[in-house]
């Protein structure tokens, strides 16, 4: 196993990642990594991210592939695929120009669609019933940031958070994050990238830090 963990930030800091082969863990607390977390407690199968249909990142994004691949995700486990996206308040109808080329790419796949719902964080299941089924998660910056790490070739993309779900208070989500991180990096047999989705976000760049403490303490190796 190669052991090593690294921070960066934003969807370039992503992309690189990728690039590296790492398995990137996407981290952007309000409100993207939280609301996946919420689903996965839920029960939803998987959750993918991708970006909006308009985004200013200067790395390569592409959410109709995204979406296309949650739908055979989708259609593999024999479920439908459930947009969440933004704006969190608005209609589904703004929800779903927001994410035109995601939604275009869950129906190219031949998938069902089980509906939209907002991207609130750790509430978002309260919305709709997410069992057993996969989640595409668009956003600005969450979705922008995992969606860059896999069209630069990352061995997997997930997420991880320090805020509290409904299930979950004090260090288990963090420590969640770390152990789904180590897993996938054993599994793959690469390193770590934490991504702080928003180097702007404050709550972001102290949350990957502190998950990737997490990490070493559990013997990954070093920063």
């Amino acid at each position: 196993m190669p052991g090593n963990v690294t921070i960066a930030t934003n969807a370039s800091g992503a992309a690189e990642a990728g690039r590296r082969g790492d398995v990137v863990v996407i981290v952007d607390v309000i409100s993207m990594s939280t609301s996946a977390e919420a689903l996965l407690e839920a029960g939803a199968l998987a959750v993918f991210g991708a970006s909006p249909d308009m985004t200013r990142a200067p790395v390569e994004v592409n959410p109709e592939k995204m979406g296309y691949m949650a739908g055979n995700f989708a259609l593999e486990k024999q479920t439908e695929v459930i947009l969440v996206a933004e704006p969190r308040i608005g209609s589904d109808a703004e929800r779903l120009r927001f994410s035109q080329k995601a939604y275009n790419g869950v129906k190219k796949s031949g998938s069902d669609f089980g509906g939209i719902i907002p991207n609130i964080g750790a509430e978002t299941p309260k919305i709709l019933d997410v069992k057993e089924k996969v989640v595409l998660l668009v956003s600005d910056t969450g979705g922008v940031a995992f969606d860059a790490a896999w069209q630069g070739g990352a061995a997997a993309v997930i997420t991880g958070t320090i805020a509290r779900t409904l299930g979950k208070k004090g260090e288990e989500p963090a420590r969640c994050a770390a152990e789904r991180a180590i897993q996938a990096a054993t599994e793959k047999d690469a390193n770590i990238t934490i991504v702080a989705a928003s180097g702007n976000s404050l709550e972001d760049v102290l949350a990957a830090e502190y998950v990737g403490r997490l990490i070493l303490m559990r013997g990954f190796a070093h920063l």
